[in-house]
């Protein structure tokens, strides 16, 4: 079955989570992903625990599907690896994701103008937490910093206790992440109509700012600033999670009039259909107690058992091998079984995205550094001779 992005081959020069995991998605559909990894300075998602064997399992994950090359890229000769690469009538990677800070490119010698020269055909995907422009675009950062930047966190967590780090790294992802994937893929689809490639400028603090479009319009048209707890979907109302009796929670998204009355009619509380619909925060209150106090008398074996055939919008909180357990993951195979050098599988989380005619492949967990260094190199020309001299000068480091 022929994969969606098997026409697509992508020179991949970024680290940690954000540009790997769109790589790793993409690479998944059936993009030729090429990771270009300097030896002397490794990824440190190689050195995260836990380990399967000597393999970092957050390396496995994040680089499966995808070839290695070892490329020192402050040696003179590398720039000369990456044109050839990108060349059209050599390695045929007309598309390039980086994820280094605004300059870095241009000052190896690889930047955009660099390479467009080579190949106008090459799409440059740059990831960084602001962006090409403005006055923070030189500013080192992380998630936590690019929610707090972005509003975000101004409105999230409790009156109580402010801000609560979250679990994932939804700036890296789901702005770092997908807005490369989207980026690429927006780009690719305007180079089949032009044959012009072009820069794709992702900035996570621009992504989780577009995340909040209709949440910013209630400052931007009605003044009004959002505040912890104060809007439905942040606590403010009945939306929220509860505590059991056995210590564990259970999530009410009993927003609509239909499932609150529902709701309401399952805990024996008829009376709180109507203050639970108040907009009026100090009611919303006085309901959420009341709702607490009666989720406290079950355990959420009990409440989930109850609540499982009814449609009313409440879920258990589950645990992560919960989760992984649960019939709805498993009935999409959203657990691979990928393969190992060994000949045995690690598992892993599945791609995400599910298509009629075609489906995401596993053909390999992330490869020790280098592994591919020769295979690409021979592809794209050299001879054993250049091989052999590259790596004397430490080009590649000690590749595979």
């Amino acid at each position: 079955m022929n994969q969606p992005l098997s026409s697509l081959k992508i020179l991949d020069f970024s680290t940690l989570l954000p540009g790997p995991f769109a790589t790793m998605l993409l690479a998944d559909l059936g993009a030729d992903v090429l990771r270009v990894e300097a030896p002397g300075r490794p990824d440190m998602i190689r050195a995260m625990p836990p380990f399967d064997g000597d393999t970092s399992a957050w390396h496995a994950v994040l680089n499966r599907n995808k070839r290695s090359l070892a490329l020192d890229l402050k040696q003179p000769g590398a720039v000369d690896v990456v044109k050839r690469l990108i060349a059209a009538d050599g390695g045929g990677y007309d598309i390039v994701l980086e994820q280094f800070r605004p300059g870095v490119m241009e000052r190896l010698g690889i930047d955009y103008a660099a390479l467009r020269a080579v190949n106008p055909r090459l799409i440059v995907c740059a990831i960084t937490g602001f962006g090409q422009t403005g006055p923070y675009k030189d500013h080192a950062t992380h998630d936590n910093n690019v929610m707090a930047l972005s509003g975000i966190m101004s409105y999230t967590g409790h009156r109580t206790c402010g801000p609560v780090a979250l679990g994932v790294q939804v700036a890296d992802m789901g702005g770092g992440s997908f807005g490369a994937i989207m980026g690429i893929l927006a780009a690719v689809i305007q180079r089949a109509s032009t044959g012009e490639g072009q820069l794709v400028d992702v900035s996570m603090l621009d992504m989780t700012l577009a995340w909040q479009a209709h949440l910013a319009s209630q400052y931007l048209v009605g003044g009004e600033v959002p505040q912890r707890e104060q809007m439905p979907l942040n606590g403010g109302g009945v939306y929220d999670f509860y505590e059991t009796k056995d210590g564990r929670f259970l999530s009410i998204g009993s927003l609509e009039p239909k499932f609150w009355q529902g709701f309401c009619a399952v805990i024996e509380r008829p009376d709180l259909f109507g203050p639970g619909l108040q907009p009026d925060w100090a009611m919303q209150q006085q309901v959420k107690g009341d709702v607490r106090a009666v989720i406290k008398t079950r355990t959420l074996a009990e409440w989930t058992a109850v609540f499982d055939p009814l449609d009313v919008c409440v879920e258990p909180v589950l645990t992560v091998p919960e989760a992984l357990q649960h019939p709805q993951v498993q009935a999409r195979s959203m657990v691979a079984h990928v393969p190992k050098p060994d000949g045995s599988t690690q598992l892993q989380i599945a791609n995400p995205f599910k298509f009629s005619n075609a489906q995401a492949e596993y053909r390999h967990i992330g490869v020790p550094l280098g592994t591919h260094t020769r295979e690409v190199l021979a592809e794209i020309g050299y001879n054993d001779a250049e091989i052999a001299s590259m790596r004397q000068t430490g080009m590649f480091g000690q590749e595979k």
